[in-house]
């Protein structure tokens, strides 16, 4: 019998760590990200649709959130500082990212392959309307860890913070104006005080 390794090279997710290069109080694996992704893209498509009058899919773009940081279990996490240093590093990054999809992709069965593709490679036909909407929610999940290490007095978060929101920002993507302004607060407060 051929076995399947894809979903439980998946499961690995839990123990590749985020945020390497900086002191955490609490760890985060990629796991935990690509969940906490999700369901903010899905929020981020559902604005779309309900304050601006869109018509994406927001179950496919918690998908495509879902699996956006998958060849991270075989690349591991680079840091973004890193990633983006040059055009030289992020195009060799992007070409060992591409390597490790196909790998991915090849330890499914033969008639999963075309279905998980677009979603591992992120270059579904229909797809790239829904992309901002996972960047963003990419960004504001690192903008929560931002939050939460800073509400534990980790300062070492500080400067990130500052640097994510502004990145944000320059989205210039109005439903995560709306996120911001209506979800980003709750972040900040205590669980008494969210009631």
């Amino acid at each position: 019998m051929n076995y399947s390794h894809f979903y439980a090279m998946l499961s690995r997710m839990k123990y590749i760590n985020r945020w390497g290069l900086m002191n955490n109080t609490r760890c985060e694996n990629i796991s935990e990200h690509s969940q906490q992704v999700a369901v903010l893209a899905h929020c981020l498509t559902l604005i779309h649709n309900k304050r601006f009058g869109g018509s994406l899919n927001p179950e496919r773009a918690a998908l495509l959130a879902v699996f956006h940081d998958a060849t991270e279990i075989i690349t591991g996490d680079m840091p973004t500082p890193v990633k983006y240093q040059n055009p030289e590093i992020r195009d060799a990054y992007k070409k060992i990212e591409d390597s490790a999809a196909d790998r991915l992709i090849k330890l499914l069965p033969a008639d999963f392959r075309e279905d998980y593709e677009t979603v591992i490679k992120q270059n579904g036909s229909g797809d790239e309307k829904l992309r901002p909407f996972v960047k963003a929610a990419d960004r504001f999940s690192a903008l929560i860890k931002c939050v939460d290490e800073l509400r534990m007095g980790n300062d070492e978060f500080r400067k990130a913070k500052e640097s994510i929101e502004a990145s944000i920002h320059a989205m210039k993507l109005p439903e995560a104006e709306v996120f911001f302004e209506e979800f980003m607060p709750s972040f900040y407060l205590s669980l008494d005080e969210q009631e």
